[in-house]
């Protein structure tokens, strides 16, 4: 028996465009009713939430079901956490902070098998192979593992091309929150600039055999990456959606008529 096909990764292939959402809140819970809303993909993000591995797994597990992807960030790019994050299931997964090509060629080696990578070889014991079930994951594994970098930074920038130039990633990810600090213009992502330099950097990895992404937070910034390209769009963070519609119930009833 295979490893399991990763649809994420064949749809980048295809050129397919698929829409997500940022899970931040850690829950499982909250994560498995994500599941069910629809999205083609969902990132269990590990780089700015207080998840260890142990939250990371049962947050794959309440996907189990889902017909969303499960897709996870790690917190840097240090093949020990890769290793953890996919042996505990994950198959697609999206490093942060890449700025050469250099630290994109290891990040290939650390998310294969030997002979051509690094990855520790424990998958016997490991939910990946579902504890030993899937008899051939070992020699398959690496055929639906989807690594996609995070460049998000003017040195990011700088090596973009050389990135692009490294075989065994499947998406370069466009982080415009950090991007737009890193070029002066905190907070600003709809800064013409900013704007600009993202719309530059879609063309180049969609001109490439990589697929362009982003996280989106507004309808409009959303549409926007569509149209200059974005092929997999996160289009929202759990968290952010929760807070703000408490924010939004509560100053709405403290202002009701005869309270």
């Amino acid at each position: 028996m295979p490893a399991p096909t990763n649809p994420f990764k064949a749809a980048l292939k295809n050129g397919d465009t698929v829409v997500g959402c940022w899970l931040s809140l850690g829950d499982p819970l909250s994560t498995e009713i994500a599941g069910t809303a629809g999205f083609d993909w969902l990132l269990i993000d590990s780089e700015h939430t207080p998840y260890d591995i142990s939250r990371i797994r049962m947050q794959l597990m309440a996907l189990e079901s889902s017909d969303s992807h499960a897709a996870v960030r790690v917190p840097a790019s240090e093949t020990w956490m890769l290793k953890q994050v996919l042996d505990a299931g994950a198959q697609t997964v999206l490093v942060p902070m890449v700025e050469s090509a250099e630290q994109a060629r290891q990040l290939v080696h650390d998310v294969r098998y030997p002979p051509t990578g690094g990855r520790g070889v424990g998958y016997s014991g490991a939910r990946c192979s579902r504890f030993g079930a899937i008899k051939d994951y070992g020699q398959t594994a690496d055929d639906q593992i989807c690594l996609l970098v995070q460049v998000e930074n003017m040195a990011g920038l700088a090596a973009l091309d050389d990135i692009l130039a490294v075989e065994g990633i499947d998406g370069v990810f466009i982080g415009p929150a950090d991007l737009s600090a890193d070029m002066g213009y905190m907070g600003q992502l709809t800064h013409p600039e900013v704007q600009a330099t993202m719309k530059d950097a879609f063309a180049k990895i969609a001109a490439s055999d990589k697929a362009p992404g982003v996280l989106c937070t507004t309808p409009e910034f959303t549409q926007d990456c569509l149209d200059w390209g974005a092929q997999f769009v996160a289009t929202g963070i759990d968290l952010l959606m929760l807070a703000n519609s408490l924010r939004s119930l509560s100053e709405t009833w403290k202002g009701a008529k005869g309270r």
